[in-house]
């Protein structure tokens, strides 16, 4: 597999700079179904290192193809032969769980710019992992906090059976003040929700939250508003992103979905990023853009005062989070996951654009249930 090699092939950034840069390896999916998550991450990130004007950042970017096993291989041929300081770029917890362990335990630095399964954010926790995401539950957490103020009661509440999928579920009871109509765990990768869809319409349920990030949210979707069931869907914004709205169309208008991001978030940083991707890519950015877009600014931070030679004043410096964010507000908790608002939204058309839009937050100042089993 040939690698892609990238750096910002600028002038130095004016003012602080360490004195040495880093080389970063990238791990994420540019092919298959999950392809769109992966390349705006990558293109994010890449936005971010460009706009730096830093020319000692290398960036060497490979295709996991969303399996494990790839993804080791190329973690290991990364750390062994490319020698990255640093790594970043998984989308799926899976995956993460394959690679991060293995790779902090070698001395590098992990930035996750979206996967945050439970078991590394607390017993599974280490010095060398920061996640700039969110802890996989945090989103669905969201989503049960409005689904009660809404007034639902009866829940039937379904996700893939993989460690997001589980945390996604385990998140949605946590905040979740009523009752469960029902609840499934189906494939990885499934595209066929028929089965399920006439489990939804016999439960009784008076609300439906789903958690089908990429390919898998807009089969359901779109076959969900094919059979006419009027039972309101609520869900995380990984399955009403900007990348899959287009696709489902206005089966998803009108929905409401949690995220930490969004396109109108009122700040400075976020304004500008929506605009510059724009205009770089020809394309409204997403939530997993903006991720890693925030990713790089993390590293390109830290590295205004520290080398990741030195791994102490490195990771001191990653921790401190002086970066500006997309999301206004940002800093990590003791388990270096994010504490941050997370917004509900509902999805709106403009003009030909299907989007979203803030409608309030959901949860305000948000920690994750497991950094107190981290104890780093």
């Amino acid at each position: 597999m040939k690698s892609l090699i990238l750096s910002a092939a600028l002038a130095a950034l004016a003012g602080g700079a360490s004195a040495e840069g880093v080389k970063v390896g990238m791990i994420t999916t540019l092919s298959g179904g999950g392809a769109g998550l992966g390349i705006d991450v990558r293109d994010g990130f890449m936005l971010a290192v460009k706009q730096s004007g830093r020319d000692d950042i290398e960036v060497v970017i490979e295709d996991d193809q969303r399996k494990p096993d790839i993804a080791v291989q190329l973690a290991d041929k990364m750390i062994q032969s490319e020698k990255v300081d640093v790594m970043t770029g998984i989308i799926w917890s899976n995956l993460a769980m394959a690679v991060v362990p293995a790779t902090v335990a070698q001395g590098k630095f992990y930035l996750s710019p979206n996967a945050g399964p439970s078991a590394l954010a607390g017993k599974g926790c280490h010095p060398n992992y920061f996640n700039v995401a969110w802890q996989n539950d945090n989103l669905h957490e969201a989503a049960g906090a409005y689904a009660t103020s809404a007034g639902y009661s009866n829940s039937f509440i379904l996700a893939p059976n993989y460690p997001a999928g589980q945390d996604a579920l385990t998140g949605y009871k946590r905040t979740f003040g009523g009752e469960l109509a029902g609840e499934l765990f189906t494939k990885l990768g499934q595209t066929d929700y028929a089965a399920e869809i006439a489990q939804i319409r016999a439960s009784g349920a008076d609300s439906v939250f789903f958690f089908l990030p990429g390919g898998m949210g807009i089969s359901f979707l779109k076959q969900y508003a094919d059979s006419g069931i009027d039972i309101p869907v609520v869900g995380p914004a990984f399955s009403f992103d900007q990348g899959i709205l287009q696709a489902v169309g206005d089966a998803a208008l009108g929905v409401v979905n949690t995220s930490q991001w969004s396109k109108d978030i009122d700040n400075p940083t976020n304004a500008a990023f929506v605009e510059t991707f724009q205009a770089e890519y020809g394309r409204l950015p997403s939530l997993y853009a903006s991720q890693g877009f925030d990713t790089a600014n993390l590293l390109i931070s830290a590295l205004a005062t520290a080398s990741p030679a030195d791994a102490d004043a490195f990771r001191a410096a990653l921790k401190a989070a002086d970066f500006d964010s997309t999301r206004g507000d940002f800093a990590f908790g003791p388990n270096h996951h994010p504490i941050q608002d997370i917004y509900a939204r509902e999805v709106i058309k403009e003009g030909d654009v299907f989007t979203n839009k803030i409608i309030g937050v959901a949860l305000e100042d948000h920690a994750d249930a497991y950094a107190a089993e981290c104890k780093m």
